[in-house]
């Protein structure tokens, strides 16, 4: 049974910092690559960071730049994706789900499997 399973969210000064994690299992997923989206209230969903299977692709949205940083450990059973987010503004305020594909880790790629997020809220 496929798991993504996000935690870390939480309440947070401008300013702060924050690290998100996301546990993958019963999957192949040491061989997919691994992203991060978010959604605010009345926005849609964007794309905030991607990594390959490697750790050697990464790839992050220019709101995001400088501040956040994706990583990931492949361990044998379970994947674990991190996102360290630094400087926080209140505009980084939203739902942050992370998710899976087979291909490159860019917002165009088909993504499959979803966790069921973990809110995050940066008051100013």
């Amino acid at each position: 049974q496929v798991q993504l399973v996000e935690s870390g969210g939480g309440l947070v000064q401008a300013g702060g910092s924050l690290r998100l994690s996301c546990a993958a299992s019963g999957g192949t997923f040491a061989a997919y690559s691994m992203g991060w989206f978010r959604q605010a209230p009345g926005k849609e969903r964007e794309f905030v960071a991607g990594i390959s299977p490697d750790s050697s692709t990464i790839n992050y949205a220019d709101s995001v730049k400088g501040r956040f940083t994706i990583s990931r450990d492949n361990a044998k059973n379970t994947v674990t994706v991190y996102l360290q987010m630094n400087s926080l503004k209140p505009e980084d305020t939203a739902v942050y789900s992370c998710t899976t594909t087979r291909y490159a880790p860019t917002p165009q790629s088909l993504y499959n499997y979803w966790g069921q997020g973990t809110q995050v809220t940066v008051s100013s």
